[in-house]
């Protein structure tokens, strides 16, 4: 059982209209479309996606994976054609348009959809579109599925934490960061599943799915970069953690570019247009 047959699943929900799945409470269906495409919103989720999310996807060292965009079949078509003009020169970026539906449900549905059926474990991994993972991201999980082996083989699903890595603020005037260690961060996280199994890495609260499974944790290399933004929807309480974010030196950017493939110039060309 050798990773690098494995198929690797990644999902991106880009302002996808569940029911449910969402921090930020709305009556209708239609009022969270409304909040979803307003403009100010939906501007600071494509410059997340341009600027943290896509140069860590584009430029993977190990390129054998797909990348799921799951949105809504009602997004309006300008902003269709804008994300897939941005994902056209990666080819593991998938974008799919899907129905509203329950949230779970909906993206295990999509996963599933796209599982090529062996009788290989699937490895997965969620990330949302302001997050980042590193460009040795993929190539890691591979490694640490072999180092596992034996614990797959013995149980339905495992999980695979890499819980170093930062968080970051993004303007026109670059990254702001602050160094992170936190366990089962939704980014960064995957999950290994046997075939005969339907569950998928959505089916899961990602803070409790050392719950429901196995888990190994690595921590020996910043493997995330958690973005955090006006819109965030896990941010939307009083009550949220405000971190100390620091403007990066130029030692920071150089190793930021070299782990994420992230530009600090171009962070400040893409958050000072419009």
């Amino acid at each position: 059982m050798k990773s690098q047959d494995m198929q690797v699943i990644g999902l991106c929900r880009f302002s996808y209209p569940a029911y449910g799945g969402f921090q930020v409470g709305h009556e209708t269906l239609e009022e969270r479309r409304a909040y979803l495409y307003a403009p100010e919103r939906i501007e600071e989720r494509f410059r997340s996606f341009e600027a943290l999310t896509l140069p860590g996807i584009k430029a993977q060292t190990d390129p054998n994976f797909q990348f799921l965009i799951a949105i809504g079949m009602c997004m309006p078509d300008e902003y269709q054609e804008r994300l897939f003009a941005l994902v056209e020169d990666i080819p593991q970026a998938i974008i799919v348009p899907w129905p509203s539906e329950r949230h779970r449900p909906a993206m295990q549905r999509i996963i599933n959809t796209h599982r090529i059926e062996t009788d290989l474990p699937t490895i997965q991994f969620r990330q949302d579109d302001d997050d980042a993972v590193a460009v040795n991201f993929v190539e890691r999980l591979r490694e640490a599925v072999d180092d596992c082996a034996p614990l797959i083989a013995k149980n339905e699903m495992m999980t695979v934490d890499f819980n170093r890595g930062f968080s970051a603020r993004a303007s026109s005037a670059g990254l702001e960061i602050t160094p992170s260690v936190l366990q089962y961060y939704g980014v960064a996280l995957a999950l290994v599943v046997q075939p005969s199994v339907r569950k998928s890495i959505m089916n899961f609260s990602h803070t409790k799915m050392n719950h429901a499974m196995p888990s190994v944790t690595f921590t020996d290399q910043e493997m995330y970069i958690r973005g955090h933004g006006a819109f965030n929807d896990s941010r939307q309480k009083s009550n949220v953690t405000r971190l100390d974010f620091q403007p990066m030196s130029e030692e920071d950017e150089a190793l930021i570019k070299d782990l994420f493939a992230i530009d600090n110039a171009r962070v400040r060309e893409i958050y000072s247009d419009g």
